[in-house]
């Protein structure tokens, strides 16, 4: 796989968790620590984007 399509794979994953936030988030008797893992993975995804583009 090449860097673009590495990123771009991430960025895809990024939305998808994105998504589950907000959808968590709206959900009644939402579960505080799984929105809080969720959020945690798009920043560590977010880092790693951040980091292959720089490069």
């Amino acid at each position: 796989m090449n860097l673009s399509s590495h990123i771009h794979e991430l960025k895809k994953k990024h939305q998808s968790l994105s998504e589950a936030v907000e959808h968590e988030q709206r959900a009644p008797g939402t579960d505080d620590l799984r929105i809080v893992d969720l959020k945690k993975q798009k920043l560590r995804i977010k880092e790693e984007i951040s980091r292959l583009s720089s490069t």
